[in-house]
């Protein structure tokens, strides 16, 4: 299967349902006032968000609809040519492209948002471009972590900086950093604990995790990378905000969109935020996380070519 019809199959169920929505409420060709309501709220209610629904409410407005088509495959094609423009300036190939120098890079995320999966399958790519990696486990309150990042890195045959369980994470994160520099690593990441945004604590610990890197290499971390779960919804805008304060997120991935409806919750994201979108997770497979490419992401979406 190629990266387009990944990306096609990852969104098929929102893009299904997403159309049948539209259908249901565009059911006369001409566009009227009422109609356009019903559009925006639908939009709003997909996790769109109110101000990219607001927008393209306005441009539907203003574009003369053929009637002679479907016209909600004319709504569709706006919606399409909306997400390219929106999110063509968020993409981020340079993130796994052979670096010239160390590029640590801490990832974030609360608990439950596949996490430790996702550095795996980031890793295969930035080997796959000919990087030499290594996987930092930071994340020492359980157990399972560890151990589960130590199979990825045995599966992709990449290295591993580990201590035992209920060590300081900060630590492991400095002795990575510390061995990835005199070993000439291109790529170190830094798996750190799952933590809920609002845990005053845990964002301190986190916070401490990124100041020890700078100890090595006054320019680590060189990426933050925050792990979103579409599933989540509106929640995830609050959790960008709460994690953006702490440490300045310099990318985003986000999860779990092949098992939402609601796969609009990007666009939120993207409007609001306007962080670079590294990557999206389409599935459970090991080859399921795709590079971020703003027109296979809006064709998929929208189902139209």
């Amino acid at each position: 299967m190629g990266i387009f019809d990944k990306f096609k199959s990852g969104f098929k169920k929102s893009a299904s349902e997403f159309t049948l929505g539209l259908k249901n409420i565009v059911i006369k060709k001409e566009i009227d006032d009422k109609t356009l309501e019903k559009i925006e709220d639908y939009l709003i209610q997909s996790d769109v968000g109110t101000p990219a629904a607001s927008e393209i409410r306005e441009i539907i407005s203003k574009t003369k609809i053929d009637p002679n088509k479907d016209p909600t495959e004319e709504i569709n094609i706006i919606l399409k040519d909306y997400i390219i423009e929106l999110m063509k300036p968020l993409e981020n190939f340079d993130f796994f492209k052979k670096k010239e120098k160390l590029n640590a890079t801490l990832v974030s995320g609360v608990n439950g948002v596949g996490k430790t999966t996702t550095i795996g399958k980031i890793s295969k790519i930035l080997k796959a471009n000919g990087n030499k990696v290594m996987l930092a486990a930071s994340d020492t309150f359980r157990a399972a972590a560890i151990e589960q990042l130590e199979n990825w890195a045995k599966k992709i045959d990449v290295s591993l900086t580990k201590s035992s369980q209920g060590s300081d994470p900060a630590s492991v994160a400095y002795k990575a950093v510390e061995k990835a520099i005199n070993n000439q690593f291109d790529q170190v990441l830094i798996d750190t604990a799952g933590r809920l945004q609002n845990k005053k604590n845990l964002m301190e610990e986190y916070k401490k995790i990124a100041n020890v890197t700078k100890k090595i290499d006054s320019g680590a971390p060189h990426d933050v990378i925050l792990i979103l779960d579409a599933t989540s919804g509106q929640n995830v805008l609050n959790q960008v905000e709460e994690f953006n304060k702490i440490i300045p997120i310099t990318g985003i991935v986000m999860t779990k969109l092949d098992g939402t409806a609601k796969g609009g919750i990007l666009l939120a994201v993207a409007k609001k935020y306007k962080l670079p979108i590294v990557a999206l997770g389409l599935g459970e497979k090991e080859d399921d996380l795709q590079i971020f490419e703003a027109e296979k992401f809006a064709v998929a979406f929208t189902q139209i070519s």
